[in-house]
Parts: structure tokens; sequence; C-alpha cells
């Protein structure tokens, strides 16, 4: 499927990704704790959502 070239090419394009992106979160930390106060509830009001659409899906579905 892929040749053997192209995986190592993914697999180094891949660990260079995540360790840039570990760079940049940590430079931004200090502004993530300033503006982003709160946005877990944000996430729990989604999952919250998204559990009471599948609730209201297997009522319906009866």
């Amino acid at each position: 499927m892929f040749s053997q070239g192209q995986l190592i090419f993914a697999l180094c394009f891949f660990i260079a990704f995540v360790i840039a992106m570990i760079f940049a979160y940590r430079k931004d930390l200090a502004l993530h704790k300033i503006f982003y106060k709160g946005n877990y509830k944000v996430l729990i009001g989604f999952f919250l959502f998204i559990a009471i659409l599948f609730v209201i899906k297997i009522f319906l579905k009866r």
C-alpha cells in the first residue's frame, strides 16, 4: 500500500509535528491560563448535549 520511504517520512513528520506542538503549547501556556479559564465547562456541556441526543435517540427508537 505504502512504500517504505513513505512510511519513514510519515513517521518522521509525525514525530517532528508532535515536538513542534509541545514547544508551541509550552510557549503559550501563560496565555492559555489567562484567556481560557473555565473552558472545561464548555467541554462538559458539549458531552452532556451529545449524551442527551443519544438518550433521545434510544427512547424514540422504541
